[in-house]
């Protein structure tokens, strides 16, 4: 145990190798080489959930990690207490997409080769991969070559006898549809109508609420895609 704080107190030493410009140096290609990353993500972000915290949060990671690097460097004993240290912290915030985490690990492994000293390495696995995600961005791999199922809630007045009176719409619009849920709403006075549909290959949703409209009394009709679908 002794032994073990003796190796923790003497990391400044080993630390210390490091000189002032190589600090600078892994500091500022981190904070650029993440300013990189973060206008990649902004590029082929295309959720409605886009969050600007979420994009400082890329860069502080990769200037925090390149620091831990320069810190750690070959010191075994400080990298376990680091370990330790940041054992405790928890991510408490869940990602709206899935590709975000990948961002973040994106901007962290820039920030560890910066932090390690391979400056160029850094360089060429940042350009190359924001290059890949954008072919895959621009190519838009991955979209499936079915619809997506989609939510549409339509609200309709009381006295309104709805089952079946929208049939003939979801019928030649839609490849299938299923009435999931109805509750009252406006103090009463309204139900709203909750069904999971998948809209035909060319239908707009602008003329199935259109369509809808018409029979609802006007009110409002809103379309979107199911929360469970990614």
């Amino acid at each position: 145990m002794q032994e073990f704080l003796q190796n923790y107190m003497s990391s400044g030493n080993v630390t210390s190798d490091f000189t002032v410009f190589e600090a600078f140096m892994a500091i500022f290609l981190s904070f650029f080489l993440s300013v990189v990353i973060t206008q990649v993500y902004k590029l082929t972000h295309h959720g409605v959930r886009y969050s600007q915290s979420f994009v400082q949060t890329v860069i502080i990671m990769s200037v925090v990690v390149s620091i831990i690097m320069i810190v750690i460097g070959n010191n075994i004993a400080v990298a376990f207490g680091l370990v330790g240290a940041f054992s405790i912290i928890r991510f408490r915030s869940a990602m709206a997409d899935p590709k975000d985490i990948a961002f973040i690990f994106f901007g962290m492994a820039a920030g560890i080769a910066s932090g390690l000293g391979f400056y160029l390495l850094a360089v060429l696995f940042t350009a190359s991969l924001s290059v890949l995600i954008y072919i895959l961005y621009v190519v838009d791999y991955g979209k499936s070559s079915t619809n997506y199922e989609k939510i549409l809630k339509i609200t309709v007045p009381e006295n309104m006898n709805y089952e079946g009176i929208f049939d003939d719409i979801f019928e030649e619009n839609m490849n299938y549809y299923k009435l999931t849920n109805v509750e009252t709403t406006n103090q009463g006075t309204m139900y709203l109508l909750e069904y999971r549909v998948s809209t035909k290959e060319g239908v707009q949703d602008k003329e199935i609420m259109d369509a809808i409209r018409t029979k609802n009394a006007n009110l409002k009709v809103s379309l979107n895609l199911s929360q469970m679908t990614y």
